[in-house]
C-alpha cells in the first residue's frame, strides 16, 4: 500500500517523520563512527581519505534511505526485510566507484556506516510498527464487499453518515456508485477534514500489487504506458549486464551444458517460439530440463509445464528450481528481444490461446518480456486460463507502475526466490 494512504496523524509522530528518521540515520552512520575515529586520533576529520569516506558514506546513506522508503511503498512489502539488501546495494556501488576510481578510504568509517545504518533503520522499524497501521473506513454502496477479504488493513464500515471513524488513514468508496446525498456530503466533509478519500479500485490495485481491467474506458492505453525515457534506460543496462553476465559465467554455461549431455540425449540448448516485445514472434534459448521423446499430445498441451510433469530430468529438476536454466536468456537480451524483468513470455500456441480467452492480453507485450517480473515473483508458474488471468492483472500493475524502485524489488524477490524454489515446474 502507497504511503499516502497511511494515517495523517501517525505521519505526525516523531519516530515517522522523514527528518527524524534520515537526520537520526544520518547521525549514526557517520558522525558517532567520525566521532569514535577522532578520540584515537583528533586530526582524522583533515585527512583527505576520512574527508572522501564521508562523502561516499553521506551520498550512499540518503540514497539507501530514499531507496527503502520508496520501495516499502509497494503492496505486500515487509520493508524491514529490505533495510539491509537495500544499503548493501547502495554502499556496494559507491564504494565500489571510489574503488574503482583508485580513491583512498578509511575502511572503519565504511564499515562502520554501513553497520549503523542498517542497526539504525532496524530499530527504527521494531520501534514504529505499532505507530503505522492501516485503518480504512468502507463507505457502503457499489463494488466495495470484496475489500474485507483483503489482508493486512483494519477494515472498518461506516453504517450511517453521521458516523465518524476515529483515526481512520483514510475513505474507501466506490465513487462510481449512485450514492446518495448524505453520503456524498460525509465523503466531501472527510476530505475537507484532511482525511484522503479512495475509489475502491485504486486502494485494490494498491494493496493487491494487481491491476483489474473490465472496461477500456476505466484504464486507458494511455495511462498504462510505460514511461519511455525508462525503457531505453533500462534496454541498456540489459545489455551491458547480459555481456558481463556471458562472458564472466561462460565456464558455468559449458559446465551445465557438459552436465545436461551426460544426464539426457539430446542437445543442451531448448529453443522455443514465444511472443514478445510489441507482439514479434522469438526463438527463446533456454537450457534443456526435459526429455526429447515425451510428446503428450496436441501442441498446446506439449506447451504446458504441470506440476510434477514426469518429462523433467533428474537435472531439470535441481536447474529448473534454482532458475539456472534461464541463463542462456542472455543471448535473448543481447538480441533486444528480452529484458532481465517484465511480463513472462509465453509459447507462440499459448499466447494465441491466451488471446482468445482473455481481454486486452496483447497489451502486456508493449514492453519487453522478461525472465523474471513482478507476476512471477508474486504468483509462480500457471498456465491454467483463469490463473493467467490474475497474472494478466499483475503484468499490468507492473506496467502502469513501471519504475527503477519496481525493478529492484523484483530482484531482492527474485533472489528469494531462487534461494526457496518458490512457482518453479
Amino acid at each position: 500500500m502507497n504511503s499516502s494512504t497511511r494515517n495523517p496523524s501517525n505521519r505526525r509522530h516523531l519516530l515517522l517523520r522523514i527528518r527524524f528518521q534520515l537526520l537520526g540515520g544520518l547521525t549514526a552512520a557517520i558522525v558517532v563512527p567520525a566521532l569514535i575515529r577522532m578520540a584515537f586520533g583528533p586530526g582524522a576529520l583533515l585527512s583527505t581519505n576520512m574527508q572522501v569516506t564521508i562523502l561516499a558514506a553521506l551520498i550512499a546513506h540518503t540514497s539507501g534511505y530514499f531507496f527503502y522508503k520508496r520501495i516499502g511503498n509497494f503492496p505486500g512489502v515487509a520493508a524491514a526485510g529490505y533495510i539491509l539488501p537495500t544499503f548493501a546495494l547502495t554502499y556496494g556501488l559507491v564504494f565500489v566507484t571510489i574503488f574503482f576510481f583508485r580513491f583512498d578510504y578509511s575502511r572503519f568509517q565504511a564499515a562502520a556506516s554501513f553497520i549503523q545504518s542498517t542497526l539504525w533503520y532496524f530499530g527504527l522499524s521494531l520501534a514504529t510498527r505499532r505507530l503505522d497501521s492501516y485503518r480504512l473506513a468502507i463507505i457502503p454502496g457499489g463494488d466495495v464487499d470484496r475489500l474485507e477479504s483483503i489482508p493486512g488493513v483494519h477494515w472498518h464500515r461506516v453504517h450511517s453518515p453521521e458516523t465518524v471513524v476515529e483515526d481512520a488513514s483514510g475513505v474507501v468508496a466506490d465513487l462510481r456508485a449512485d450514492l446518495s446525498e448524505e453520503w456524498e456530503r460525509y465523503i466531501a466533509d472527510r476530505a475537507l477534514s484532511g482525511t484522503p478519500v479512495y475509489h475502491v479500485k485504486q486502494i485494490t490495485e494498491s494493496l493487491t500489487g494487481r491491476v483489474e481491467i473490465e472496461h477500456l474506458s476505466e484504464n486507458t492505453l494511455g495511462s498504462l504506458n510505460p514511461n519511455h525515457a525508462y525503457l531505453k534506460m533500462k534496454q541498456a543496462i540489459d545489455w551491458v549486464s547480459a555481456l558481463f553476465i556471458i562472458i564472466v559465467f561462460s565456464p558455468l554455461f559449458l559446465f551445465v551444458a557438459m552436465a545436461i549431455k551426460l544426464d539426457s540425449a539430446g542437445p543442451a540448448l531448448f529453443r522455443q517460439k514465444r511472443m514478445g516485445y510489441r507482439g514479434n514472434i522469438y526463438e527463446v534459448y533456454k537450457f534443456r530440463t526435459m526429455k526429447l521423446s515425451a510428446a503428450v499430445g496436441d501442441e498446446k498441451e506439449e506447451a504446458i509445464t504441470k506440476t510434477g510433469d514426469e518429462r523433467i530430468t533428474r537435472l531439470g529438476q535441481f536447474l529448473r528450481k534454482s532458475r539456472i536454466d534461464e541463463l542462456p536468456q542472455a543471448l535473448n537480451i543481447l538480441r533486444g528481444e528480452m529484458s532481465w524483468i517484465g511480463p513472462r513470455p509465453e509459447a507462440f500456441v499459448l499466447s494465441k490461446w491466451y488471446e482468445a480467452e482473455l481481454p486486452f492480453y496483447r497489451y502486456r507485450h508493449i514492453v519487453r518480456p522478461g525472465i523474471t517480473g513482478w507476476a512471477q515473483v508474486n504468483q509462480g508458474h500457471v498456465a491454467a486460463v483463469d490463473d493467467v488471468l490474475e497474472k494478466l492483472h499483475y503484468d499490468f500493475y507492473y506496467i502502469k507502475n513501471f519504475s527503477p524502485w519496481l525493478d529492484v524489488l523484483i530482484v531482492f524477490r527474485t533472489i528469494r526466490t531462487m534461494l526457496t524454489g518458490f512457482g518453479a515446474r
